[in-house]
């Protein structure tokens, strides 16, 4: 069956280079104003912990937690979270969505490892990702976690590993499937419409060692259509059922992953957030229609799983980082120098972020960029500014940064830095401090006749 191709948000990586003319319209001229953070001076901040620093808000993720909550409770009552890891694995953050019900969802033998120190059993763990070495294969199974299968070779693992424990488990595949998002992501997991899935149940069954209790399908991120979220349940209820048939077990949980969006600029999209991208309680609305459809009884239903982490926290990061230089560009632009830069900001390449001034500017509007602290012609935070002028030591606040920039930050130039919680009561708690060159180096060796004399 032919489908009309979904036309996706485009997301444009500009090539920035010096003495070329920008590439991407200018954004309006307003400059607002941030001088505090839930009350907290941004000038204290940075004089107490540095500059960049990364600032979270318990406030304002106990609001996006609330708010998600409370759409699904109301649309598919019992639904559980399990807190996106490679979203932010701060020990914080991650026991911040614990002590709120959440559940798990690691990717990584590192994330499997971070959420057992924090307590969590490995029964309330969901293990994902495309590669699990035999490690992190035999504590899953050890601890009880479910381990979601990604492809032949991992069942073939998997069952090495349950014969050395002596007895079957239960499991969850990983399907791709077409939701009408385009392109699928087909990285990841079996393909349902290409018989693959079903060839994977038949070899799970076959196999004996490996009980298949649950289906699991995550079909991108920064989704911007609620309704192939109602596709996907539809698509994965019917294949319960065709498993069901070859197995005999009843698929006991759908898992639809995350990809809800936060209210982020993504670059190509010239309309504000508000407006681009759909509120939560239209995504908890689209499932829970697509999931009272499928199971008349809810009673009778599997559980809903949802492995939610952009949407929950994305908003409530922020970077705070100072203006150090500027000069003139060949190709007439201001560039202001900013002590942070893309290492810390991995997703500069897809987002334009809210950027606010400590301290009111004066001038006319002129086409500008920040350029971060890096010694590549690549760092560059935002283009296509349009910025009175920016005197040296205005500190700039970015946002929305809560997803993604930190886990993926890197120590390039200069140590990564240290990342603070601004709690309800006003507290502000260090989550991690600034590493320093005895962090860095504190894993290196050298050789005796290398060493200085």
């Amino acid at each position: 069956m032919a489908h009309k191709p979904y036309t996706p948000p485009a997301i444009i990586a500009i090539r920035h280079q010096l003495g070329a003319k920008a590439t991407a319209p200018l954004t309006p001229a307003v400059l607002r104003l941030r001088r505090e953070i839930d009350g907290v001076p941004v000038a204290n901040l940075t004089e107490a912990h540095g500059s960049p620093l990364f600032v979270y808000s318990e406030r304002q993720l106990a609001a996006l937690h609330d708010r998600a909550r409370t759409a699904f409770d109301r649309s598919w009552p019992g639904t559980t979270f399990a807190w996106s890891y490679k979203t932010c694995y701060l020990r914080s953050i991650c026991a911040f969505f614990h002590a709120r019900g959440s559940l798990a969802e690691v990717v990584s033998e590192f994330e499997y490892d971070k959420a057992r120190r924090l307590g969590v059993p490995g029964a309330n763990i969901f293990f994902n990702g495309p590669w699990k070495p035999m490690s992190a294969l035999r504590k899953a199974v050890r601890d009880g976690a479910r381990i979601h299968l990604d492809n032949f070779e991992e069942i073939e693992d998997l069952e090495t590993v349950v014969r050395e424990n002596g007895r079957p488990i239960d499991v969850t595949i990983r399907l791709n499937l077409d939701a009408g998002i385009y392109p699928v992501w087909s990285k990841f997991g079996f393909n349902l419409e290409g018989g693959q899935a079903m060839n994977a149940v038949r070899r799970l069954h076959q196999g004996g060692l490996l009980r298949l209790v649950g289906l699991h399908c995550h079909i991108g991120t920064f989704v911007l259509d609620p309704s192939a979220y109602a596709r996907t349940v539809a698509k994965l209820a019917a294949f319960a059922q065709e498993c069901t048939q070859v197995t005999g077990l009843p698929i006991r949980s759908l898992d639809l992953g995350g990809g809800f969006p936060s209210k982020s600029q993504l670059k190509g999209v010239y309309q504000p957030p508000e407006i681009a991208v759909p509120p939560i309680e239209a995504y908890a609305e689209a499932i829970g229609v697509a999931m009272r459809t499928a199971y008349p009884d809810p009673d009778k239903a599997p559980g809903l799983i949802l492995e939610t982490g952009r949407n929950l926290v994305d908003e409530a990061g922020y970077l705070i980082t100072t203006v150090t230089s500027s000069k003139i560009s060949p190709d007439t632009r201001r560039s202001y120098l900013v002590d942070g830069g893309v290492h810390l900001l991995y997703t500069a390449t897809w987002y334009n972020f809210t950027i606010e001034a400590d301290r009111p500017a004066g001038g006319l509007p002129e086409p500008a960029c920040l350029n971060g602290a890096l010694c590549m012609n690549i760092d560059v935070v935002s283009d296509g500014l349009l910025l009175p002028q920016l005197e040296r030591g205005t500190r700039l606040t970015l946002s929305p940064v809560g997803a993604y920039n930190l886990t993926q930050s890197m120590p390039f130039i200069h140590c990564r830095p240290a990342a603070v919680l601004i709690r309800q009561d006003g507290r502000v708690e260090v989550m991690r401090r600034a590493e320093t060159i005895d962090d860095i180096e504190q894993g290196e060796s050298l050789s005796a006749d290398l060493a200085p004399h």
